[in-house]
């Protein structure tokens, strides 16, 4: 069972067709302090399938921390997935799996009140001649994160 907290929510069905910043950020203002309890993890799910249509395209996605909600500040990189189209090259995987359905978390380290940055969000970095793909973007705790789905040939772990 998926739980959604929409002010956990970085992004709804968000296209990315260039480079930019999820639709949402998380204002840690008054929580600064998370992770340090149970472990928080950013969980993107692909809602329409990458385009690879010239076989150059690249995608890579950020949980960063930032002092501007725009995220392009002195940004704090938590966590970067990394997917090529062709022949990807370590640590980046192959495009290929970026289809409908497909989930993949980013686990998010802690961070303390000591912290200066506020924001927290995700980002886009899509390179190639036409890259496109779309996402859901959550933060949850990361036992809620849903482990059934992450398997793509159908193993459950029980």
């Amino acid at each position: 069972m998926a739980y959604i907290d929409n002010f956990q929510r970085l992004a709804d069905a968000q296209a990315f067709t260039s480079s930019a910043v999820s639709e949402n950020v998380i204002d840690l203002e008054d929580i600064r302090s998370i992770g340090s309890g149970e472990a928080i993890a950013v969980v993107f799910t692909v809602t329409t399938a990458a385009d690879q249509t010239s076989g150059d395209e690249d995608y890579s996605f950020d949980v960063r921390i930032d002092s501007n909600t725009d995220m392009t500040t002195a940004s704090q990189v938590l966590g970067r997935r990394i997917y090529e189209s062709g022949t990807p090259t370590a640590p980046a995987q192959n495009a290929d799996l970026l289809v409908a359905g497909h989930q993949f978390v980013i686990v998010i380290p802690p961070i303390t009140d000591d912290e200066t940055m506020r924001y927290l969000g995700a980002f886009g970095i899509l390179a190639g001649t036409s890259p496109s793909v779309t996402v859901d973007i959550d933060v949850k705790p990361l036992s809620m994160v849903d482990q059934t789905n992450l398997y793509a040939n159908g193993y459950n772990i029980t």
